[in-house]
C-alpha cells in the first residue's frame, strides 16, 4: 500500500528545507570577515586598474 503523508506537514517541512537551504547560501555570501571584503574589494579594484591601463585611447585625428 501506499504511505499515507500529511499535506500539510509535508508542505511545511519543504519550506523549512528551502528556508534553510537558502540561510546557506547567505551564510556563504554575507558570513564574511571584514578583512575578506577589504581583501576582495582591492583585488577588484586592482584588476579593473589593469583593465583601464591597457585601454587604447582612440582620440586620433
Amino acid at each position: 500500500m501506499a504511505e499515507i503523508v500529511n499535506l500539510r506537514q509535508a508542505r511545511k517541512q519543504k519550506a523549512r528545507a528551502d528556508k534553510e537551504a537558502r540561510a546557506t547560501e547567505n551564510r556563504i555570501l554575507f558570513g564574511r570577515t571584514k578583512a575578506e571584503r577589504e581583501k576582495t574589494k582591492a583585488e577588484r579594484e586592482l584588476a579593473e586598474r589593469r583593465l583601464d591601463a591597457l585601454k587604447r585611447d582612440d582620440e586620433t585625428p
